[in-house]
């Protein structure tokens, strides 16, 4: 296929991307402000507020709420000057689940949050990978300026030293913790001062010649002032020179310094996506890349959320555009089932509100109402038999068995794990031998989530205990093979609510065993979400 040299305009305008932090460095306060300048929602709620006209906008499930958490990643659009924002969430809470991992596959670059006095930390590393093994590109946000935090060359030390990517300095601060006063933008020859006094108003920006402008001393105090020129002196000799082209292939990521919570530096980032981030990409196929430009839709399921809204037993599927122009009432083919589907309802995500999406182009994220017919990683087409690749499917770090307190509710417990299955909340695996299910998961949390959310949704409390087994893997190889394998180890063998074959065990030594006695067999621990 040839690419149109250049995206239709509608297409070029948007910047679809994640925010990725460690719990606590700010990432859902940042995602407000970024609301708030997008004009979505008129004042910022604080998070842990009190009172629901204060609750944040983008966490809205029960649990989300009583833990001041985002756990379920969902997706809000909104426009900022002539550009179009796709933003999705991803859940940062320290135990979160694959979920995070696989949004990352649906977005074009990330936003790193990280917080001003502890710098990089574990959570924000396993994120970073992900998104290095993808070449992402990652744009940097350095929060929490206004509190006590560390010298900024450290802060950009550790980044190049703990995630090998060159950095380079979008802003500078002035100050810090009390005396932080703002920053000076690099990239714009600017000065940005902040007002404590407003959170939701937006920074005066004062335009410069230079750092030798004499203005600048009417706005900074001398020492302030001294300071900034000599640093500045020293990041021009240590510390590369913004560079788009290495921005977009991965290997440099720009910083900027602000106090999301006083909506300062905010605005510069904002522009920063919008000048320097990357317009939509092609997305991978197994016969070819899928260029946005393509006349012809083409969509692929990247996350199922169930139960958005308990009234309605209904299940949004979130699909990320990868060509086309789509209208609403478009039939697509939805390939795994070979069917037709009229998408009649799809909805865009604006802030908490959902409304129709009469349209929608590559790049978009849009939410299609079903009963369980989309699964993750599904293609939707019109026409062309895709498949896309490159959504993971992670082997569970954490295997415990579940029961219905209540055993003459067992077959409702089906249904519910089946639907989280469906949805890649958890793993559910049905073993050969005696009853129950074994639930196999990323992160501890997520026992925490998953029973919570079948009390509430099924109105049915269960119970996790604990398992004997610890991993899982995928089982593939000759039809023989497998049968003879699965004959011996019939204790240790389970289907996954795809019915592929899985390996249970407690013992890396175990695994290890049958790949030493089983020669054509493999066992895996991750498996595409091909269908």
């Amino acid at each position: 296929m040839n690419m149109p040299a250049t995206l239709p305009p509608e297409i070029a305008r948007r910047r679809t991307f994640a925010i990725i932090s460690h719990p606590d460095a700010g990432k859902t306060t940042l995602t407000e402000k970024f609301l708030l300048f997008g004009g979505a929602i008129q004042m910022a709620g604080q998070v842990r507020a009190k009172g629901e006209a204060r609750r944040t906008r983008s966490d809205y499930m029960k649990i989300e709420a009583d833990r001041g958490i985002s756990v379920s990643a969902s997706a809000m659009s909104f426009d900022f000057g002539s550009f179009r924002f796709n933003l999705v969430d991803t859940p940062g809470h320290s135990d979160f689940s694959e979920d995070t991992y696989r949004t990352l596959t649906a977005v074009d670059a990330a936003i790193m949050v990280i917080d001003g006095a502890k710098g990089v930390e574990s959570q924000t590393r396993k994120l970073f990978e992900v998104c290095r093994l993808r070449d992402l590109p990652i744009l940097t946000f350095c929060n929490k300026m206004d509190r006590e935090s560390r010298d900024t060359f450290d802060i950009i030390d550790e980044i190049q030293q703990n995630l090998a990517i060159d950095v380079a300095p979008a802003s500078w601060p002035i100050g810090q913790g009390r005396d932080f006063i703002g920053c000076y933008d690099i990239l714009h020859d600017r000065l940005e001062l902040m007002d404590r006094a407003d959170r939701n108003r937006v920074a005066e920006s004062i335009k410069i010649d230079g750092l030798a402008d004499p203005k600048l001393a009417e706005h900074v105090p001398a020492e302030l002032l001294a300071k900034l020129r000599e640093e500045l002196e020293v990041a021009r000799e240590l510390l590369p020179v913004f560079n788009r082209q290495s921005l977009l292939e991965g290997h440099m990521t720009p910083i900027w310094f602000g106090s999301a919570i006083n909506s300062f530096g905010v605005r510069e980032l904002m522009q920063g996506i919008a000048e320097f981030g990357p317009e939509p990409q092609p997305q991978r196929a197994e016969s070819r890349r899928v260029a946005p430009g393509e006349a012809a839709v083409t969509g692929v399921v990247f996350k199922v959320q169930a139960n958005m809204d308990p009234k309605h037993r209904d299940r949004v599927a979130f699909v990320r555009l990868a060509s086309g122009h789509f209208q609403r009432g478009m039939k697509l083919l939805h390939v795994r089932s070979k069917k037709p589907m009229a998408v009649s309802n799809p909805v865009l995500f604006l802030a908490a509100d959902r409304e129709l999406a009469e349209e929608a182009w590559a790049g978009d994220i849009i939410g299609i109402p079903n009963h369980g017919q989309l699964r993750i990683g599904d293609a939707l087409t019109e026409g062309e038999a895709l498949r896309f690749t490159g959504i993971p499917s992670f082997a569970p770090e954490l295997l415990q068995g579940v029961r219905a307190l209540d055993p003459m509710k067992a077959k409702h417990l089906d249904k519910a794990l089946t639907q989280f299955a469906e949805e890649g909340a958890a793993k559910v695996f049905k073993p050969m031998l005696g009853s129950g299910f074994i639930v196999g998961v990323v992160g501890a949390l997520q026992f925490e989530v998953l029973a919570s959310r079948i009390e509430q949704e099924y109105g049915l409390p269960v119970r996790f205990e604990p398992s004997q087994f610890t991993s899982a893997r995928w089982v593939t190889g000759p039809k023989d093979e497998v049968e003879k394998f699965v004959n011996v180890n019939k204790q240790h063998i389970a289907r996954d609510s795809d019915g592929d074959l899985v390996f249970l065990t407690r013992l890396q030594w175990d695994i290890d065993r049958i790949g030493r006695d089983y020669l054509t067999l493999k066992l895996t621990s991750t498996k595409e979400m091909m269908v």
